[in-house]
């Protein structure tokens, strides 16, 4: 991949997809192909096949999905399979017609069985049943996967597939009906600081660009309610560490995937940060670092999800990459964006 080269970031608005774009223009990559939803429906077949025979993509970043924390999952089930599935598909059906050169398709640790041995290893996919607050996602995904499988057996095509784990960062979805646990916490904990500082404008005015928080998610002074025991163990890996990971797999020499690109397969790879730690304790460092002193009530009425999701990262740190944003400095950097974006006021 040059910096000339033709590089078509699906989904370049997200958080995953925006932290491409920075990934590459910071490496001087001078032409890349970015489409609004409103310029591209990647669900629409037609309108992906005439993008790419006009536009010819040399390389393809499949960054585009439906994405959400466990009620969003447990709430929109049908958007979740059927949405995914459409963009995957016809993204990866016109790479292969307008012979794209190679094609990086991204996952979610959630493809791995519920109950998957631990750290959890590429080859473990399909070994056992899926978490249940997650699994339309979870099987769009690895519908992904099969279907760069199967193209690349069938027609010899050069697609990729990585599997990262819990991301945040700078755009990321501060909605509590819809973002993962992270952010989330993140804009509770600012929240219940304004509230008690008597910032009723502050908080009105978080609402109107965030979101309007619904009345499971209440705002008080002095606590603030997490779902779930606390107990279940989390990985998390900085967005822009995760573009740096994808965008070191673009450009890595064929030699490391032939042998299983060869055998029909598709080259998986985890991206992680190698370590985990509770939702408790991640609640308890959030806090810290946003200057909430109020308590943490943990409503054990609301799901957990998986126990434990903690990838092996070994494949990838073998190819010679690791991630450089530790989980303290990487939430600094989020809670900054969430405050500078929008002009809300620091603590």
């Amino acid at each position: 991949m040059t910096k000339n080269s033709r590089i078509f970031v699906a989904g370049h608005k997200g958080l995953v997809g925006s932290a491409l774009v920075r990934r590459l223009e910071k490496k001087g990559c001078s032409n890349i192909l970015l489409r609004s939803h409103a310029e591209l429906d990647l669900e629409r077949q037609t309108d992906v096949e005439d993008f790419f025979k006009k536009e010819r993509p040399e390389y393809v970043f499949m960054a585009a999905a439906k994405v959400g924390g466990i009620h969003a999952n447990s709430t929109y089930t049908a958007e979740f399979i059927y949405n995914n599935i459409a963009i995957q598909t016809n993204t990866i059906h016109s790479a292969w017609k307008e012979k794209t050169k190679r094609l990086l398709f991204l996952g979610s640790s959630c493809i791995y069985p519920r109950e998957c041995p631990q750290p959890m290893k590429e080859e473990h996919l399909l070994t056992g049943p899926l978490e249940a607050t997650n699994e339309p996602y979870a099987i769009a995904k690895i519908a992904g996967i099969k279907m760069c499988e199967a193209y690349n057996r069938q027609y010899g095509t050069n697609f990729l597939a990585a599997m990262p784990t819990n991301l945040y960062g700078p755009n990321d979805n501060f909605d509590l009906e819809k973002s993962h646990v992270l952010p989330a916490l993140i804009r509770k904990f600012h929240l219940a600081i304004l509230a008690a500082e008597g910032k009723q404008d502050e908080i009105k005015k978080d609402e109107r660009m965030y979101g309007f928080i619904p009345g499971q998610h209440p705002v008080l002074p002095d606590s603030v309610t997490i779902w779930g025991t606390g107990k279940p163990f989390r990985e998390f890996l900085h967005v822009d560490d995760l573009a740096d990971a994808c965008v070191f797999l673009m450009n890595l020499e064929e030699r490391p995937f032939a042998p299983l690109v060869a055998a029909g397969s598709v080259p998986l790879v985890n991206i992680g940060f190698g370590k985990e730690i509770t939702i408790k304790d991640l609640a308890e460092l959030i806090k810290k670092i946003v200057g909430f002193e109020g308590k943490l009530f943990f409503d054990s009425s609301k799901p957990d999800g998986a126990p434990r999701k903690l990838l092996d990262v070994s494949r990838m740190k073998a190819l010679g990459w690791q991630p450089e944003t530790s989980l303290s400095e990487g939430i600094r950097n989020t809670y900054e964006y969430y405050l500078k974006k929008y002009g809300l006021s620091p603590n």
